[in-house]
């Protein structure tokens, strides 16, 4: 009777731990709009893989790649909302949310990539990642997203007058918008899905953004002159809805956090790699690249753009000027 009871005792807690492992799991589900094989797409699949083994399998996520949940600003306020627990975003389309994260993407704001991460790793990096976390987006790591540049199917850009008249496809930030027009061009904010049919027809006459995405989604083929402006140094956020990470424990809130910095050591790799690939690939296809020989101009140009920004968020004055000072 003795080795029943202690038989059924065992099984009883079998039981009884199964169903608390069942009460403690938890299946994600993470978005990203790279396609497959590029350095995010690469990096968010290793963070849903290190997450797993990090938390024994308590915690699992299912990337969803190239958009298929929808676009950019659809997915950050399901991220938000909770609808998605992970997203893969630039900060772009996040500085109308949370104005703190708008500051990258003044113009020229970041003297280059290196010091964009050396702002974002410290005290710049924690005031931008508090007011995204007020509004529901905790970045977990930091993800290159290289120089953006300008391209365009007509001339090479070399003066602020090269971009006068011209239709220039946005991110939909009044930064970008107002980035266009005191160059004198056209802003068209439009979603990125969208751009390489826009120039293909004509919708648009260029566009903005770095090697790898200008080379991938084949914007190259239309649009074959690449100017470096590289006017913008946004980076990208792998980021945990709010609610979700606060409600982690201790052990799992370190697992998830320390997946999410290995993955971006991962992404960063990749991305050098991943630039110089792109270039090469588009330069050897014929595409005209030039270096703008004076950027003082187009710098100059974005007075009114900061004035504009700072007049209305005199509070983040010093979150500017902190991110200029920092060496």
């Amino acid at each position: 009777m003795y080795e029943k009871l202690k038989t059924s005792l065992i099984g009883a807690a079998a039981v009884l731990a199964l169903a608390g492992h069942a009460a403690s799991a938890a299946e994600w589900r993470g978005w990203n709009i790279h396609v497959e094989g590029y350095p995010n797409t690469v990096a968010m699949d290793k963070f849903a893989e290190l997450v797993a083994e990090k938390t024994g399998g308590e915690i699992t996520l299912q990337m969803f790649h190239g958009g298929t949940l929808g676009n950019q600003p659809d997915a950050i306020e399901q991220v938000r909302l909770g609808a998605l627990e992970i997203g893969n975003f630039n900060l772009g389309p996040i500085g109308p949310i949370a104005a703190e994260a708008n500051v990258v993407s003044l113009p020229f704001i970041f003297k280059d990539v290196a010091h964009m991460f050396r702002v974002l790793n410290g005290e710049g990096g924690a005031k931008i990642a508090e007011g995204m976390a007020a509004k529901g987006l905790i970045p977990l790591s930091w993800y290159d997203a290289g120089a953006r540049s300008f391209y365009n199917g007509t001339k090479p850009i070399n003066a602020p007058a090269d971009v006068a008249g011209m239709k220039v496809r946005v991110m939909n930030n009044d930064l970008y918008s107002g980035m266009i027009s005191e160059l004198g061009g056209n802003p068209s904010p439009m979603a990125f899905a969208e751009v390489y049919q826009a120039l293909k027809t004509g919708v648009v006459d260029g566009a903005e953004n770095n090697w790898p995405s200008y080379e991938s989604t084949g914007h190259f083929e239309v649009a074959g002159y690449y100017s470096l402006s590289q006017h913008l140094i946004i980076p990208e956020c792998l980021c945990i809805n709010a609610d979700v990470y606060n409600a982690l424990s201790d052990a799992h809130k370190a697992a998830v956090k320390e997946a999410a910095v290995e993955s971006a050591e991962l992404q960063r790799e990749l991305w050098t790699a991943r630039e110089a690939t792109s270039r090469k690939m588009v330069e050897d296809s014929g595409v005209v690249t030039n270096e703008i020989a004076d950027k003082g101009p187009f710098q100059a140009a974005m007075a009114p753009v900061y004035e504009t920004y700072l007049s209305a968020n005199p509070e983040l004055r010093p979150l500017v000027e902190l991110i200029q000072t920092t060496n």
